[in-house]
């Protein structure tokens, strides 16, 4: 699902304001591990772009009132999610990120961001999506078109994500589908490093249907098409505009 393609983000919602990293370490518990992280990775961060009804003029929510965009650029060859994260839960909108990584013609680029609401406390745990790493000097692509903030919002987030969304599915209930399935992927593993070293047949057989089990839930969570028991409870945008 994941794409390749940077956007053309809109002239009149230019920003262009670099924040200090400082200002990140002043909102909530930054552990030192992350304020590290801060130091050994990141060069700058710049609040480029603020996507709002006075600047675009597509409608807001309570829950995507705006949609923040940030530029990092990396001292290395990547930022890691922590930063993200720490940022993330630091800013209440939505944002999202572009990281910019080399210098001259060697300079790439990847979109990030996770799903979230200005109204719910992003986890620690969150997922994030990501576009393949792409040439800053390639040609742009179109903000797509959408009807209001939370429909762009869908539309910019929907082609990073790892798995099809489902017909009619919200944002939170594909993004909770996709973090139940990287839990299942990580028992998986789990489980065939178990099966591996079990020297007992009968519990070998046990972790074998074990496995099997794992694999059918994981396959039901990534299918297509929604099971008779999804429940489609929330009010946060469907991905289609």
């Amino acid at each position: 699902m994941t794409v390749s393609t940077l956007y053309r983000w809109p002239a009149s919602a230019h920003l262009g304001r670099v924040v200090p990293k400082t200002k990140f370490y002043e909102h909530g518990t930054i552990t030192k591990a992350v304020r590290d992280k801060f130091v050994a990775e990141v060069q700058r961060i710049t609040w480029a772009y603020k996507l709002a009804d006075a600047t675009i003029h597509l409608s807001a929510t309570e829950d995507v009132p705006e949609i923040q965009v940030f530029v990092i650029d990396a001292k290395t060859e990547d930022v890691s999610d922590a930063v993200l994260t720490a940022i993330d839960k630091a800013v209440r909108m939505p944002i999202i990120f572009e990281i910019n990584r080399g210098q001259g013609s060697d300079e790439t680029a990847r979109m990030t961001a996770t799903h979230k609401q200005a109204t719910v406390t992003l986890k620690s745990t969150a997922s994030y999506y990501s576009t393949d790493w792409i040439r800053t000097d390639a040609e742009r692509s179109a903000l797509p078109t959408a009807i209001n903030l939370p429909a762009l919002y869908g539309s910019l987030i929907s082609p990073l994500l790892p798995i099809d969304p489902r017909p009619g599915e919200r944002l939170a209930d594909t993004a909770i589908r996709i973090a139940d399935a990287r839990k299942l992927e990580r028992n998986i593993a789990s489980t065939e490093r178990r099966l591996r070293n079990e020297p007992q047949f009968n519990r070998k057989v046990e972790l074998r249907r074990e496995l099997r089990d794992q694999t059918a839930a994981l396959d039901a969570l990534t299918s297509p098409t929604r099971s008779d028991t999804d429940d489609a409870v929330g009010k946060d945008a469907i991905w289609t505009s």
